[in-house]
């Protein structure tokens, strides 16, 4: 029975999350603009929120997530584990034959997407000028088939076939650990894709439109440069990690092929290295923190190689180094957290200017550094409402070439929202999802002017 004051709140909040409703309701009927034009399809889920564990041990989700997917140290730890409790719980033999480790993941939406002093060509006279691209409807996001589990005790697996909007398949993940090996959980390993030990996690991101469904300083390249490296993206290699009983202390290296992830090695000549380390600690009734550390060195091809006839192929050839590093920390003051990320980067003179490793550099090339900082916070309202805010800044410490802009493609995004879960269960998890997203890019339109783009973004996420 709910006491006055419970229903009171109850109340309040129910006409708290109907107001934001119609609220971004409002925003598309104001903000839509009349023109024509194809919808941008927001790209796949990509993430890992699984139901099927909750299935199999009879809990929530919530009680691995804070809201999912967002982990907290109880389903880190989970993880860590090779998705283990440690009990007799975990061996496959011990469910039903009926029992199906298998998600599915799926996002119906409305979104609009908006970007201004874009270059746009008149097919009538063949000419480019600058202007606002506007694009709205309603559209799917992509599908992500999730199962993980184990196969025996300290052997798990996570394979996620997951296909575009148009239903392109590929394997986002396919990975098998062995974990506490030697018996201490300070000793395990992972082989196949999987997604980089980054406890700011890309894949289990809590925003979904097509600007802030990524985080900007793990994508970021300077412009002109040709490496395609994302630290978000899944790759392919071999990961040694271990963790402390109570996961407070963790470890990762990392090595992997040089090709971001991608299958048949198209760039098969090297290998990359990533490292991490965090350590969490108790801060009274403010709860759990976490700092930590992570950098990747790598190579990237400057070149394809050719086959007679002069017709490039997929493999890369005069591969040039590259660097990502940096810092972070996931602060709680009870139901408000920040998560917080600073990053220094740096490229080879020759990916930052498109360069072959055959040729001369151009006059004054000099490899770009930059540096990025991100913020996102979290107010945990209830376990069924999140409030959702994020600012990244990136900025140009070194261009790669003299000659260009101090700022030029310095980029600032801010990505707001918020989501709604009417109900948590083991079985299935849902979720109303409004946010809008704005991305202004420094120096690059034709005339010089900053790139703004702007994203609304409203969905019914679901898994089960």
């Amino acid at each position: 029975m709910y006491t006055r004051a419970a229903q009171s709140a109850k109340r309040r909040i129910s006409w708290l999350a109907s107001s934001l409703v119609f609220g971004f309701l409002f925003l598309v009927i104001v903000l839509a603009d009349t023109h024509s034009a194809v919808a941008i399809p927001p790209p796949s889920l990509h993430v890992r929120a699984i139901p099927a564990f909750a299935r199999k041990y009879g809990m929530p989700c919530s009680a691995c997530h804070e809201a999912w997917p967002k982990l907290n140290n109880f389903g880190q730890t989970f993880k860590d584990n090779g998705y283990q409790m440690m009990n007799d719980r975990d061996a496959p033999i011990f469910q039903q034959a009926a029992y199906w480790p298998v998600a599915f993941r799926i996002t119906p939406n409305w979104h609009r997407e908006s970007v201004d002093h874009i270059d746009l060509a008149n097919p009538a006279t063949g000419l480019t000028t600058e202007g606002r691209l506007t694009t709205h409807g309603f559209d799917l996001s992509g599908l992500d088939i999730l199962t993980a589990g184990t196969l025996a005790k300290n052997i798990s697996f996570l394979l996620v076939p997951s296909a575009d909007n148009a239903g392109a398949f590929h394997f986002e993940s396919a990975n098998v650990r062995f974990d506490n090996l030697l018996h201490t959980s300070w000793l395990n390993v992972k082989v196949g894709k999987f997604e980089l030990d980054n406890i700011i996690s890309e894949k289990r991101i809590l925003a979904l439109s097509n600007n802030g469904g990524l985080y900007q300083i793990y994508h970021f390249v300077p412009v002109g440069d040709i490496n395609g490296f994302g630290l978000g993206d899944n790759q392919l290699g071999a990961e040694l990690s271990g963790h402390s009983k109570n996961d407070y202390t963790r470890y990762s290296i990392a090595m992997l092929s040089s090709n971001d992830g991608n299958v048949s090695l198209p760039n098969g000549h090297g290998y990359d290295t990533y490292l991490t380390f965090s350590q969490a600690f108790e801060a009274g009734s403010l709860g759990l923190q976490r700092v930590g550390a992570f950098a990747y060195i790598g190579r990237a091809p400057t070149y394809a190689s050719l086959i007679a006839g002069g017709t490039a192929t997929a493999d890369g050839l005069g591969q040039k180094s590259f660097y990502r590093a940096g810092f972070y920390g996931l602060w709680y003051i009870k139901k408000l957290d920040f998560m917080t990320m600073f990053t220094h980067a740096g490229e080879s003179a020759f990916l930052g200017t498109g360069t072959p490793a055959y040729a001369d550099l151009p006059v004054g090339a000099r490899g770009p550094v930059w540096n990025g900082g991100m913020i996102e916070t979290h107010y945990t309202l209830n376990p069924q409402f999140i409030l959702i805010n994020r600012y990244e800044l990136i900025r140009m410490s070194r261009q790669a070439l003299a000659t260009n802009p101090g700022n030029l493609g310095d980029i600032d995004s801010l990505t707001f929202g918020y989501r709604y879960y009417p109900f948590i269960s083991s079985r299935a998890g849902f979720a109303f999802h409004n946010e809008y997203s704005l991305v202004r890019q420094r120096g690059l339109a034709l005339s010089g002017k900053d790139l703004t783009s702007s994203s609304l973004f409203l969905g019914f996420d679901f898994i089960f």
